[in-house]
């Protein structure tokens, strides 16, 4: 079962959820409903083209606004 990140728009504290089926997160601070699921950081490795191990991860990102490593809206 996955754990996911959250954010509450009542009391604008992050939390971790374990899910459940269907079942909705609830704030843990202030058991509000009114959530939104955060992006998280995640770190990997892939084989380039080459055969060569490339180590990546979405904490490498040179803009700060984001988690990715290339933002057409941002432009870098």
């Amino acid at each position: 079962m996955p754990i996911y990140e959250y954010h509450c728009n009542n009391c604008s504290k992050d939390f971790e959820y374990l899910v459940f089926g269907k079942k909705d997160p609830v704030c843990p601070s202030c058991k509000s409903k009114k959530v939104g699921r955060l992006i998280s950081k995640c770190g990997f490795v892939s084989k380039g083209g080459g055969g060569e191990t490339v180590k990546t991860s979405a904490s490498d990102s040179s803009c700060s606004g984001c988690t990715a490593t290339s933002c057409s809206s941002c432009g870098l």
